[in-house]
């Protein structure tokens, strides 16, 4: 069995440079408002005008307002019961929660404000909240439900892994076989896929940072832990030093920086799940990084020489010294070692921006304008992934995104398409028909369905509609709404009231307008999250 018990834990999670200077962008939010995600209500038959939610009541003068999150403080504990602890970090503690109503457990990542003593820790926060909202929705990312700041602490509840750590399963399995080895890996570099097709830098990918949704031997494995996370854009370089001693780039000890980073960890610990030792190792951590800028592997020692030259051929290409060299996460996933026992054979992958903007380009043209309602009301937190790409798109800081922008921008991505596609796309996106997609057109185009969950996004977006309160939308509103955007005709009206009103009394009520926003959103199942 392979020693895996001299891994420790985290060798250096903050190791920052005294300026803590980067050539890329250090996003910051304004005006932060981070909603908790709370179960939505049954709506009651009557009367026909669905009451205010209860979530998000004006508050009494004068609020305190949290100094990380920036928006009121908020009592987690007047929503969730703490149970034991999961887990303990640098910042933070990690409990057990159970949701009062729904009884639903959750994980609660509670970090203690008095050891965010800087400018930079703070941001560190806010920045994690923002890129967990971002990338809300992939299948190997765990999902935040919703952030909360009292006086003592932020917490950021998040779903539940009770499967535990990677790191557990290979020091209790000390190795892996090529088989499940080459499925965990597949997991890992989808996450660095999804994680840099989005424009996100996880920078501190680790064994303990992935966690199994279930016990289950095929469970699925989830990233976890964005803390040291940053936006960034093709062709930034970053500068400070943040890791992990085992896993860190040897550019990152030389400060100088990009995405390439994180495809070194997924080696390192592709390394370790076929061997159960790392391939760098040092009696400290001075010794650990002269390993690294050596770049030597060990290709002879024990188990080594039993594993297939395929698998060997993938960690030394993930485990190039030059990052220009080493292969991307798309080479990765389209290796044969990775590609032969997986579901991942010559499918196109997954690139999430682009499924949002295809399932767009399908939906009815109601729901187009609501959901532009929705995305107006989304708080900044939200959306600070979504406006970095916007802007690295907008190549000429105009406000808008032309055809040749967009067609571009994509690419970029990691996505080939064709100049059709791209059309319908642009159209798609393009709500008010003026030849170019605006800041929350783009928003309303490529944000995760999850917003269309929330009681008060519904609502707020039912309201812009029903303009006499009278709890129905009716086909002049529903014209008067529509001709805005150029929509109007009565053809499409006609087909929005025979697709939506379900009891065939020529209007639409709040249920209706409901379940037309649910419907299509398979991870939106009506109900699932009630009593």
């Amino acid at each position: 069995m392979g020693n895996c018990n001299g891994l420790p834990s985290s060798a250096y999670s903050r190791h920052r440079h005294p300026d803590h200077s980067s050539d890329g962008p250090q996003s910051t939010a304004n005006g932060l408002n981070i909603h908790p995600t709370t179960p939505p209500r049954p709506h009651p038959a009557a009367p026909p005008r669905p009451p205010p939610p209860r979530q998000h009541q004006p508050q009494p003068a004068g609020p305190t307002v949290g100094r990380v999150l920036g928006r009121p403080m908020e009592d987690v504990r007047a929503t969730y019961i703490f149970g034991r602890e999961l887990g303990r970090g640098q910042f933070g503690v990690t409990y057990l929660v159970t949701h009062k109503e729904t009884k639903q457990q959750f994980a609660c990542k509670s970090i203690a404000t008095r050891k965010l003593i800087n400018k930079d820790d703070v941001e560190d926060v806010r920045r994690e909240v923002q890129i967990m909202h971002h990338l809300t929705g992939h299948r190997n990312i765990v999902e935040l439900k919703g952030a909360y700041e009292d006086r003592h602490s932020v917490n950021l509840v998040m779903e539940l892994c009770a499967g535990g750590e990677l790191f557990d399963r290979i020091i209790a399995k000390g190795h892996y076989s090529e088989r499940a080895a080459a499925n965990l890996c597949r997991q890992i570099v989808t996450v660095v896929h999804d994680c840099h097709t989005m424009g996100v830098m996880h920078r501190d990918l680790k064994p303990e940072n992935f966690l199994f949704l279930s016990n289950d031997e095929n469970s699925p494995l989830k990233a976890t832990d964005f803390g040291l996370s940053v936006f960034f854009k093709r062709g930034d370089v970053f500068r400070d030093l943040v890791g992990s001693a085992y896993y860190v780039a040897p550019e990152v000890l030389r400060r100088h920086y990009g995405a390439e980073a994180d495809i070194w960890s997924a080696g390192v610990i592709l390394y370790i799940l076929l061997s159960g030792v790392p391939p760098f190792w040092g009696e400290n951590e001075q010794g650990i990084f002269d390993a690294i800028l050596r770049g030597h592997i060990d290709f002879s020692s024990d188990r080594w020489p039993s594993i297939s030259s395929s698998a060997k051929d993938l960690v030394k290409k993930m485990l190039r010294s030059d990052p220009k060299e080493r292969l991307s996460a798309v080479e990765v996933l389209n290796h044969p070692w990775i590609r032969e026992d997986g579901d991942a054979s010559d499918k196109p992958l997954d690139i999430a921006v682009l499924t949002r903007m295809k399932q767009f380009r399908a939906m009815n043209k109601l729901k187009k304008v609501a959901l532009k309602v929705i995305a107006e009301n989304l708080s900044e937190e939200e959306i600070m992934g979504l406006k970095e790409m916007f802007k690295s798109m907008d190549t000429d800081n105009s406000g808008t995104i032309t055809y040749e922008e967009l067609k571009a921008g994509l690419p970029k991505l990691g996505t080939k398409l064709s100049e059709s596609e791209i059309k319908q796309l642009m159209e798609a996106a393009d709500v008010d028909g003026n030849g170019t997609i605006d800041y929350i057109e783009f928003i309303t185009a490529t944000m995760h369905l999850n917003r269309v969950e929330r009681e008060d996004h519904l609502y707020k977006a039912f309201e812009y509609f029903d303009k006499d309160k009278s709890g129905y939308i009716t086909m002049e509103e529903l014209e008067h709404a529509l001709k805005k955007y150029n929509m109007g005709d009565a053809k499409t009206i006609k087909e929005i009231i025979a697709e939506v009103d379900t009891d065939n009394d020529g209007r639409i009520n709040y249920d209706e307008f409901v379940a037309m926003m649910r419907k299509g959103n398979p991870e939106l199942i009506p109900g699932r999250r009630r009593k």
